[in-house]
């Protein structure tokens, strides 16, 4: 696991190496081992930093020039079948090193681009070919490592994240769509800058040797929105059991390591699962878990230890205060480099932190509720396709819930905000529900927070939602809202906040559930196999039953929650009122409307806040990345 950058330069004379230097400096707790650049080529530099997994000797060490001379890589991620993948195309081949860096590179030069079909892993990566002048870009399939791309008409810059991209002298002009999709999801589908994007998953690029830039997909997942899968195509029990053997095959893929290893355990099913099948092959396994010395409501840490105890690993509970959790903010919010505002980033944030005085890589359980429809809006979507009795009694009710208090920080009001959510959505199509249970702020609200909102920025945010809407057909079944996840939630903010939050503590996270055999797979199975009723992620329980206690399966769904509501009212106020929000830095910043922060604010101090914290959470997060990135001073 590593940070990589590079640039392709039309003009030669400028001294672009200073500023690639600086680029690595900022990714430094990506790679802490070892830093380097170097010049390739009068137009090329490529930078690398080091977190040592795999032959943790200078032999692995990056940039790596292969033994012709002809072809240099950078490469942040872990080819997990590389020992495989020598054996079977690189047998005759000398190699230096222990490390999938070096598989990975004469792959290349053997296959070119038709290398990625054969990768196994996680992966962001740079080939430059000597002799065609060429730079050779991929990014793996589901997202899970991160490549920023710039490009104006001098100069391509491409980074792991945006921070070192910003080390370069260019104009760093806002994204009005990307701000506006933001302020509704918490976090960027796109970029916030303008002439930034991220390469998409799947997606290899090329620049060329005059600097031209093509992108082209070399993976998909198998599956048509629209389609209905039919059950028969395979009986249960076996598929099950082909569940149960990918999922234990892609994480003993995951446990090559030349440092220590061990897993998140959450006492949730996917950590659960993960972990079982890791202590068939480490006995001794190191096992994490995050707990609230002072709120049992966010505290899960009980469901933890019965998994530790049942697997009998080497357990360790983190027991934090809340008012420890609420010091690592600023930690957080320091550390990223684009607006993202998942308050559960910072749970996230100690949890890595912590771990990593254990072991250098962890294995967690992400992607198991996008594949297997595991969260309560996939439960909250059978109900509204199949009209039941609730649904209706929900529609006609929706003007009383409005008026119950609602927050996500108890049990009774979280239940009302829930209700609430779901009887707005039985009112809408398929692909508007979709819509209206990813956002956390409505459309309208964030339209309304905007001062200067561009009707092309307009059109072009609309443009990016119908792309993700357009895989809601109304004509498939659920598994068109999982594929939908896998593109939009998943690699916009699940796989972002791992990354982003690991990384910031050089920590190396692995996910074998989106092991490429795992998703083809599930998204080879008819839906009522992962959801039926109230039961989800069906399958996926029933593979692992007999292996862990049956309270994991019973036990309802619990985000990884932070007390953001009462940090607002408390500790988070005065930056709210008197900086962040403050009505003069919002005039003269001239971005967003002030009567709108202002009601916001007055419903968030209120006595029924609904979703206001998660909306004003965003607001605060655009505003301190704006002041550290986007002020002259910055």
């Amino acid at each position: 696991m590593c940070g990589i950058a590079g640039y392709f330069s039309k003009i030669t004379e400028h001294q672009y190496d200073i500023f690639l230097s600086d680029a690595i400096s900022t990714l430094s707790k990506r790679g802490p081992d070892t830093q380097k650049i170097v010049t390739l080529s009068p137009h090329v530099g490529f930078g690398h930093a080091r977190l040592s997994i795999i032959d943790v000797s200078s032999a692995g060490n990056q940039p790596m020039r292969s033994e012709c001379g002809n072809f240099t890589i950078i490469f942040n991620g872990e080819i997990f079948n590389f020992r495989e993948l020598h054996q079977i195309f690189l047998g005759d081949i000398h190699l230096s090193s222990g490390s999938d860096t070096e598989v990975l590179l004469n792959l290349y030069i053997r296959m070119g681009k038709e290398c990625l079909q054969h990768l196994n892993g996680f992966f962001a990566f740079a080939i430059f070919d000597h002799q065609k002048g060429e730079i050779f870009l991929a990014r793996d399939r589901y997202g899970i490592k991160p490549l920023h791309i710039y490009r104006d008409e001098n100069i391509i810059l491409f980074a792991s994240e945006l921070k070192a991209l910003l080390k370069f002298p260019f104009k760093k002009e806002l994204d009005y769509s990307s701000l506006s999709l933001y302020l509704q999801l918490n976090y960027v589908p796109g970029s916030i800058l303008k002439k930034i994007q991220k390469l998409k998953p799947g997606h290899w690029a090329l620049i060329d040797n005059a600097g031209g830039l093509t992108f082209e997909r070399y993976y998909s997942i198998p599956f048509t929105p629209g389609t209905r899968i039919n059950g028969a195509a395979l009986d249960y029990q076996v598929a099950k059991n082909q569940l149960r053997q990918l999922v234990e095959e892609a994480v003993q893929r995951r446990l090559v390591s030349d440092v220590p290893l061990g897993t998140f355990l959450s006492g949730g099913v996917d950590s659960s699962i993960v972990s079982a099948c890791a202590v068939k092959h480490l006995p001794q396994l190191n096992t994490f878990s995050l707990g609230y010395k002072d709120d049992p409501y966010f505290d899960e840490t009980s469901y933890a230890n019965l998994v530790a105890d049942r697997l009998k690993t080497n357990h360790t509970v983190f027991s934090v205060t809340t008012d420890e959790m609420f010091d690592n903010i600023f930690s957080v919010l320091d550390y990223i480099d684009e607006p993202f505002a998942d308050s559960s980033a910072i749970a996230v944030f100690l949890l890595s932190q912590k771990t990593r005085q254990k072991v250098t890589v962890s294995l967690s359980g992400d992607g198991g509720d996008e594949l297997f429809a595991g969260y309560n809006k996939h439960k909250a979507e059978l109900k509204a396709r199949k009209a039941s009795a609730i649904s209706l009694l929900l529609r006609t009710g929706l003007p009383i819930l409005k008026l119950l208090p609602k927050s996500r920080q108890g049990k009774g009001t979280n239940f009302f905000r829930q209700m609430e959510r779901y009887g707005e959505g039985l009112k809408l199509s398929e692909s508007e529900r979709y819509w209206r249970w990813c956002i956390l702020t409505g459309e309208k609200t964030a339209l309304g927070l905007l001062k200067n909102m561009p009707v092309i920025s307009l059109k072009e945010a609309e443009s990016t939602r119908q792309y993700f809407l357009n895989m809601i057909t109304g004509q498939g079944d659920l598994n068109d809202v999982l594929f939908a996840d896998v593109n939009l939630v998943l690699a916009g903010d699940m796989l972002t906040k791992v990354d982003l939050m690991s990384m910031a503590n050089s920590l190396e996270v692995r996910v074998p559930l989106l092991d490429v055999n795992v998703v083809d797979f599930a998204f080879s199975l008819p839906v009522e196999y992962k959801i039926s009723g109230n039961v989800t992620k069906r399958i996926l329980k029933d593979a692992f039953r007999n292996e862990l206690p049956g309270q994991i399966f019973e036990r309802p769904k619990h985000g990884f929650e932070v007390p953001l509501l009462r940090w607002m009212k408390t500790g988070l106020r005065n930056l709210i009122e008197n900086d962040l929000l403050e009505r003069n830095f919002i005039e003269q910043q001239n971005i967003f409307n002030w009567p709108s922060v202002e009601f916001l604010l007055k419903k968030l101090f209120s006595r029924n806040p609904g979703d206001a914290h998660a909306t004003v959470w965003s607001l605060v997060v655009f505003q301190y990345w704006y002041k550290k990135h986007m002020l002259p001073n910055a």
